[in-house]
């Protein structure tokens, strides 16, 4: 992949407000709300998917060799963190919402990427809580309690975001030329 200073540095800045994002948060549950999802699905909207996904990938590499930038710290170790999982869904979710950005140009088929993107990153953070607390921890969380805590706790203020997201992306997009998708 070959990219330009402009591309590198847009994708830092995007890293670097993935991160910020980390830091405003409210700790309830197991999973503390924050503003990442919001603008992991921002910088999709507005970077395509190739610069979406590198931002999210150097924002989780940089976690991962040990400067504090998740919820919970930073580190190697982070990975048997239960929220490491949302993590990963972040990746995925930049690279599909990304993907499709531009075949989306209404408010409401936008707001509906929005919330695709947001249940991709539901659904790999709950197999990965599942997966580190159930099998690699042996503890016994039931689907109902994962459910309720992963899901519904969380779905009101990220759907909230969503719509910011796609409020945002609408108007950014008349004052600024945006990259088109990369795939």
């Amino acid at each position: 992949m070959k990219l330009t200073i402009k591309e590198m540095c847009i994708s830092s800045m995007f890293a670097l407000i993935i991160a910020m994002g980390a830091f405003i948060k409210i700790p309830i549950s197991l999973v503390p709300v924050t503003m990442q999802t919001l603008f992991v699905i921002l910088c999709a909207l507005l970077l395509g998917s190739k610069l979406a996904t590198l931002s999210v990938l150097l924002y989780i590499a940089i976690g991962l060799v040990g400067i504090p930038v998740f919820a919970n710290g930073g580190g190697i170790t982070y990975v048997l963190q239960p929220s490491f999982g949302y993590l990963l869904g972040f990746l995925l979710a930049a690279k599909v919402v990304g993907s499709l950005k531009d075949k989306f140009t209404s408010f409401g088929t936008m707001l509906c990427l929005c919330i695709f993107g947001m249940l991709i990153i539901y659904a790999i953070g709950f197999g990965y809580f599942y997966f580190i607390q159930n099998i690699y921890f042996g503890k016994n969380f039931k689907f109902g309690w994962m459910f309720y805590n992963l899901f519904l706790v969380y779905l009101p203020g990220d759907i909230l975001a969503c719509i910011a997201a796609a409020i945002i992306k609408q108007k950014v997009a008349i004052v600024v030329k945006l990259p088109s998708s990369s795939v």
